[in-house]
Parts: C-alpha cells; sequence; structure tokens
C-alpha cells in the first residue's frame, strides 16, 4: 500500500485503478475523503491549505467526495454508483492535481480565485482536468461518467446544462484520444 495516498476502504479499488493511470502520482500525498456536503459539485480536488507554498515535493492535495448526491426527488450514497463512473470521476480530479502540481504556490492562490469569479476561467479548468485524464488512457471512464450524469442517472436539466457547458463533450474526448493515438511521442513527453 502506498502512504501518500489514503482514501475510505468503500472506495479502495476505484481509487487505486484511477491511480494507476498516473504514475507521477505515486509520490504525492493525497487523501480521498467523504464530506456531507460539496456546494454545487460531487467531488473537489485541492491543495491543502498549509502546503500551498510548500515544495511541490511537500504538498499534498485532498479530493473531498460529496457522501450523497440527489438525483430528481431520491437521494444517493456516491460510494453506490458505477464503480466505472466512480472511477472517471476520480480520474478527472485527479486531472486537476496534475495541473496544481505543475503550478507555484502563488499561481495556486491567482487559479483558486479565477476559477471562484470567472466562468471562463472555470470552464477551462475542468477541460484540462479532462484533458488530463484522457491523455492518461481514462477515456472509457471519462465516458461512463458522461453517460451516467447526461443519459442514466436522471439528473436535473439544470446540473445536465452544467455538465455541458464547463466539461470536454463526448465528441472532443474521441479527438484528443485520436490526437494521442496519431503523437505518441507526444504523449510520452506529457507524461514526464
Amino acid at each position: 500500500m502506498n502512504t501518500k495516498h489514503i482514501y475510505p476502504k468503500s472506495i479502495a479499488n476505484e481509487v487505486k485503478m484511477a491511480l494507476s493511470y498516473y504514475p507521477e502520482l505515486k509520490d504525492v500525498a493525497i487523501e480521498f475523503k467523504f464530506k456531507k456536503n460539496i456546494r454545487k459539485s460531487t467531488m473537489q480536488a485541492q491543495p491543502t491549505i498549509g502546503t500551498v507554498f510548500l515544495a511541490k515535493k511537500k504538498r499534498k492535495y485532498v479530493v473531498l467526495i460529496s457522501k450523497t448526491f440527489r438525483i430528481s426527488d431520491n437521494i444517493y450514497q456516491t460510494k453506490d454508483i458505477p464503480p466505472m463512473v466512480l472511477i472517471g470521476w476520480f480520474g478527472h480530479e485527479l486531472g486537476h492535481i496534475m495541473d496544481y502540481h505543475q503550478r507555484s504556490g502563488f499561481n495556486l492562490i491567482g487559479f483558486g480565485l479565477g476559477y471562484l469569479f470567472s466562468e471562463r476561467f472555470m470552464k477551462k479548468a475542468e477541460r484540462d482536468a479532462d484533458t488530463f485524464a484522457v491523455m492518461h488512457g481514462m477515456e472509457d471512464y471519462i465516458l461512463a461518467t458522461k453517460n451516467f450524469i447526461l443519459n442514466e442517472a436522471g439528473f436535473l436539466e439544470k446540473y445536465k446544462n452544467r455538465i455541458k457547458r464547463f466539461y470536454l463533450s463526448p465528441e472532443e474526448i474521441m479527438m484528443i484520444v485520436q490526437e494521442r493515438e496519431d503523437n505518441p511521442k507526444l504523449f510520452k513527453e506529457n507524461e514526464n
């Protein structure tokens, strides 16, 4: 077991599978933990406040996972959603951590402010996280997550429209996959 990665037993298999696509994060401290409620989201990755200005090797990150989510009038446990979907969600959040880990402390503060106050900035950040996941070979999981949200789960149209507005579409995902396959050398350079 990797002591840098902490997660609840109930989601251990899904977390480990998502992490297996990101070998660069094996020595990065990441804790996955349930939270009662996360505003406007099911999951949220962020650096821990006290480590933002530390050297990148010493930084710690947390992936907050909403314990429950609402679909129409029903409440569901996040840990009970299909494994492929959960792995896709974790893969997306790990994409955020890949992005954060490249940034300086001051840049992270600017990033956080941009994310809070600019829809355009938020859209770029979410699309970048999806792109990281797809470039790491997680397209089947990301597509499963999108399909679950947009077509299977019965989420409210407001939530579906938010997903469509801020995240990559299935067509864009397949374009990235094609680019990755056409340029494997570029993909290998981006892994390092």
